[in-house]
């Protein structure tokens, strides 16, 4: 089964659990071997035929995505992951492919349903080769059967050099699992990690595999449940989830015909330091472009009289101290704050006047920083939108230490703030009272200047519409990364520029085209 190009339930009242599908819920390796014994040990699905199934749907995915790909050479370890290899290896050969495969293991190291596919490969006529630190040149495919999900350690010896040669070579890689050396829970790397052009993963869709460097390490990511019942994956909470599509169900829903922009939200941008105004604009026109009905920007009085010369559906104050913006806080009904706010004196004070109400609040960038020097601060309603670096000194951590384990770090987030957090990054998370959600779109071309002050605004106008702030800051990441995706889709990735998603954010916002207004 193909991994779709998903989203997830989203309702004020929590997760539709009973709608979840195996394909959106995500695992900790420990979860996906509890996983594997529900389906050997309570509906009697032997482990072999299990790895069989595997090896099956590793050849289905090498036909489909390499049709011309004709020498194979497998790569297998000593545990069930090799077993794998073992199985592909034997069904490859069998189906006309030349096989070439390489042992990383002593033989009596490989046991059980792993030994038992050794043995139908070596009785089946095929061959293995000891590893000596060399891959054949004249190869069109590699499958990665190395190392599985119970790695905790960095990779080293043979096992690195072999990794080490995948990389260097120039065929494409096929991973079986999850590409050896990377991390199941945490998406880092140990030591070294193949970079799989797919990855053809079963039982359980990994959590690692999303986030960190698994996206990268990954290439598409394909999932089969080798024929496991859906009842194993009730019986266990997942850990994460995927987001899904739907969770823009709530905009599909078109305005009514006697709307005005009142009824739509007032959102109040806060920033723009002298020198720094443009984040304040994008965040302020990504507002308005994800439907909020009115948007103020509160900046320093150094440029406020040409902020919106561009743009001038938005409504610019100056303003030089917190005095000021009361009456700003006082019309608003939302708040974004920190997109090009600085750090000095004049950023700090609009801050605490910010913190100090009770309106729904995102805060990101600059904020930030300052919030960081005075954790833990705690408030009802509001999001936290930190990079890795903004992250770790929140956190007093390393960025290191945040991207080694950013499950952990965007719960820790969450803890230390009482807010929802949004952890940004290849994988964005996203974790408040009711679980933890995973982003898996979004593109390179998004690790621009800019892209966060557009995340910051989307999420400040669903504020200001009403949504809470675990779903306003759902759908924020979601609405951001699908608008640098289709921005992508036609411009390409390298020179992509934050404005150019701004188009792109009302093509998702709005219904599909037909729907009856008012209903």
């Amino acid at each position: 089964a193909t991994l779709p190009p998903v989203a997830l339930s989203s309702r004020r009242s929590g997760y539709n659990r009973c709608m979840e599908r195996p394909d959106t819920l995500l695992y900790r390796a420990a979860q996906v071997r509890e996983l594997d014994r529900l389906a050997i040990e309570t509906f009697g699905i032997p482990g072999y035929t299990l790895m069989c199934r595997a090896g099956d749907a590793l050849l289905a995915v090498v036909r489909e995505h390499f049709p011309r790909a004709h020498r194979l050479v497998v790569l297998c370890g000593p545990g069930n992951n090799g077993g794998d290899g073992y199985v592909v290896a034997r069904l490859a050969r069998e189906a006309g492919f030349h096989v070439r495969l390489f042992r990383l293991a002593d033989p009596e190291r490989i046991r059980g349903d792993a030994a038992r596919a050794r043995q139908a490969w070596l009785a089946a006529g095929g061959g293995e080769t000891p590893w000596e630190g060399r891959l054949p040149e004249r190869s069109d495919l590699l499958v990665d059967a190395l190392l599985g999900t119970g790695l905790e350690r960095p990779v080293e010896g043979a096992f690195l050099d072999a990794i080490r040669a995948m990389d260097a070579h120039p065929a494409p890689v096929v991973a079986a699992d999850i590409p050896s050396g990377l991390h199941a829970d945490s998406g880092a790397v140990l030591g070294a990690a193949a970079r799989a052009a797919v990855t053809v993963t079963f039982i359980g869709l990994k959590q690692g595999l999303f986030t960190g460097a698994g996206p990268d390490r990954c290439g598409e990511i394909r999932y089969h449940r080798l024929g496991a019942p859906a009842e194993i994956h009730r019986r266990l909470p997942a850990s994460a989830r995927l987001m899904e599509d739907t969770l823009r169900d709530p905009l599909r829903r078109p305005r009514p015909r006697d709307a005005h922009k009142g009824r739509f939200g007032h959102l109040l941008v806060v920033g723009g330091a002298p020198g720094m105004s443009g984040a304040a604009r994008l965040a302020g026109e990504a507002a308005l472009r994800s439907g909020a009905g009115l948007v103020s920007v509160a900046t320093h009085p150094r440029h406020a009289a040409h902020l919106n010369a561009g743009r001038p559906e938005l409504m610019v104050h100056g303003v030089a101290e917190s005095e000021e913006l009361r009456p700003l806080l006082e019309r608003a009904g939302a708040v974004a704050i920190g997109p090009g706010l600085g750090r000095e004196g004049w950023g700090r004070v609009l801050l605490e006047a910010c913190l100090a109400t009770d309106l729904p609040l995102v805060v990101d960038a600059d904020a930030l920083n300052l919030l960081a020097e005075d954790v833990p601060r705690s408030r009802g309603r509001w999001v936290v939108t930190p990079h890795p670096g903004e992250a770790a000194r929140l956190l007093g951590m390393t960025v290191p230490q945040v991207q080694a384990d950013r499950f952990h770090a965007v719960r820790a987030l969450a803890e230390a703030t009482g807010a929802v957090a949004v952890l940004k990054g290849a994988g964005t998370l996203v974790h408040d009272d009711s679980g933890t959600l995973v982003c898996h779109r979004g593109n390179p071309g998004m690790a621009s200047g800019g892209t966060g002050d557009l995340l910051t605004g989307i999420v400040g106008a669903l504020l200001a519409q009403g949504m809470e702030a675990g779903e306003a800051a759902r759908l924020g990441v979601w609405l951001h990364a699908l608008a640098g995706d289709r921005a992508a889709g036609r411009r390409g990735e390298r020179g992509l520029l934050a404005s150019d998603l701004l188009d792109e954010l009302p093509l998702l916002v709005n219904p599909p085209q037909g729907a009856t207004h008012g209903h």
